[in-house]
């Protein structure tokens, strides 16, 4: 039997009974951790033993750690990473210097969180700082340029399948031009397609190619579609980020518990799925919400499973590392961002 359509959160640092029979039962693609989820690196690794275990399979175990504020595994445990402003100063002075912290930041994180079992990291965020853009976007973005966010973008990318983790790219196909907190209420961006095309979607359609996973944008792009906003717009994921961007790698959508989506948790899923995307993603750890979900997510089947299958093929083998040495380069090179 293949995996479900989704992915899921859980509710602690440990797997109830309950959410143990649900994995079994419902069988979703992969699971999704928090800081809810993270007391000590010993105890993450139990607990993604204990829902691959309960599943069955080696199955994908993701998580948000960016630097900065999205970072839910920090001290004392691993040390605290920059958000990605910081490599995009270090950019403007010195691209070479930016560009190799970037990559280098990216496979360290990577190498911390495959030690405790971890296989997924939602980054990097390729959305473009724009001036008015909500901070909930632009504190964790790489820059305000399509070559400053391709260029570190990409090396994030590179750098997350060097530390043997698999990348998500986000938030497709742009939330930069978002003044509003999609959390909380849905943004509604009115940029012509030709401003788009120019600028949002170029760092997706440079790097897509390279890229196996990727995530949503709950954005109402109104020069597409103007009712539904990109995780549940057939035009934005058909005619832009499929055809245009040219992605072809597993779609999931962005949490479909916040509030810029409407509608119960059941039906936000299975909008998307139909829209086109391959996996719904809900994060809360509510397990009532989690049941109405699988029960409107279909397995994966035809080009999702490709998909998902080509996606989880993509992953890498570390080669061994010097890990101080490593460190080491890094360190001086965000020295730059102080003198910057």
């Amino acid at each position: 039997m293949a995996p479900h359509a989704f992915i899921c959160g859980l509710s602690g640092t440990e797997l109830s009974t309950d959410e143990r029979a649900f994995l079994s039962d419902a069988q979703p693609w992969g699971v999704i951790l928090f800081k809810r989820n993270a007391d000590n690196p010993s105890q993450v690794r139990r607990l993604c033993g204990a829902v691959r275990e309960a599943l069955g399979r080696d199955a994908p175990i993701l998580i948000d750690q960016e630097g900065g504020r999205v970072q839910r595994i920090g001290p004392p445990h691993f040390r605290s990473y920059p958000a990605g402003p910081v490599y995009g100063r270090i950019y403007e002075k010195n691209a070479l210097a930016g560009t190799e912290a970037a990559f280098l930041g990216a496979k360290l994180i990577a190498l911390d969180l495959g030690s405790i079992g971890i296989s997924v990291n939602c980054m990097p965020v390729l959305d473009i700082a724009v001036e008015g853009g909500t901070a909930a976007i632009k504190d964790r973005t790489l820059g305000s340029t399509v070559d400053a966010v391709a260029t570190l973008g990409g090396a994030q990318l590179d750098g997350v399948f060097a530390g043997g983790l698999l990348p998500v790219v986000k938030h497709m196909p742009g939330h930069g031009r978002a003044t509003v907190d999609s959390h909380g209420e849905l943004p509604q961006v009115d940029a012509t397609m030709a401003e788009l095309e120019a600028q949002d979607f170029t760092p997706f359609r440079l790097l897509g190619k390279r890229a196996t996973l990727g995530m949503t944008a709950h954005v109402l792009f109104l020069d597409v579609d103007d009712r539904s906003p990109g995780t549940h717009s057939s035009a934005v994921i058909g005619n832009i980020i499929r055809e245009r961007i040219g992605f072809d790698g597993a779609l999931m959508t962005d949490d479909i518990s916040m509030g810029a989506l409407s509608g119960d948790v059941r039906n936000r899923a299975v909008k998307a799925i139909r829209a086109g995307c391959d996996l719904a993603l809900h994060c809360n750890g509510d397990l009532i919400e989690m049941i109405e979900v699988a029960s409107g997510m279909p397995e994966l089947s035809g080009e999702a499973l490709r998909r998902t299958e080509a996606a989880l093929a993509s992953r890498r083998p570390v080669e061994a590392v010097d890990r101080k040495a490593i460190e080491a380069r890094y360190d001086h090179l965000l020295t730059l961002a102080a003198a910057a």
